[in-house]
């Protein structure tokens, strides 16, 4: 081989190396849940219920388009943009309430992906804190009640999922069929 082809070579191996470690990096959360652990206890029973939310929301706005996003039924009505930067919104309440000292301060954009990207991960973030928390979560330790949060924006939040998911199989893009909200993975 001439210094050339080797070169030529080295030069292709860093490229693909850096092109998958970037791809790698660039992965949302919630593609997938995580499988479930053996035991469980209060803190893994609300980090599943944010992997349970952050699993539809990734599946009910993956692959939506302009034409999806820009959707709406009625005149009265939101559209799938207005309310997935709604679903930001509840995601960031999320956080802040339960993660006083590491807050969303993300200015709000009207940006699609960036929006389904940070409230992917705000999701991830708490559900993290939530597994990796030790001793019980304290629900005196948040801004609001912490029954208020599970009533309030996770139950909003898991609504709108439905919405988004209702709104774009309206705008002739369905939801995909391979995805198992039952058991949190996707058919191959």
């Amino acid at each position: 081989m001439s210094k050339y082809t080797i070169t030529f070579l080295i030069v292709l191996c860093f490229t693909s190396a850096i092109s998958f470690s970037q791809s790698e990096t660039d992965k949302l959360p919630f593609y997938e849940i995580d499988d479930y652990p053996e035991t469980y206890n209060a803190n893994l029973l609300v980090a599943r219920m944010i992997d349970g939310l952050g699993f539809r929301y990734y599946w009910a706005t993956e692959g939506l388009t302009p034409e999806d996003l820009a959707y709406k039924p009625s005149e009265s009505g939101r559209t799938a943009q207005e309310t997935i930067s709604h679903l930001y919104g509840l995601s960031k309440f999320i956080r802040n309430a339960i993660l006083e000292d590491n807050k969303d301060d993300t200015e709000t954009t009207s940006d699609f992906l960036a929006l389904r990207k940070q409230t992917l991960l705000n999701l991830k973030l708490v559900s993290d804190v939530f597994k990796n928390t030790e001793e019980t979560f304290s629900f005196e330790a948040t801004s609001v009640p912490f029954w208020n949060i599970i009533n309030g924006p996770i139950a909003d939040a898991l609504w709108h999922c439905g919405q988004v998911v209702m709104l774009r199989r309206a705008s002739g893009n369905p939801f995909n069929s391979k995805v198992s909200v039952f058991r949190g993975k996707v058919s191959n």
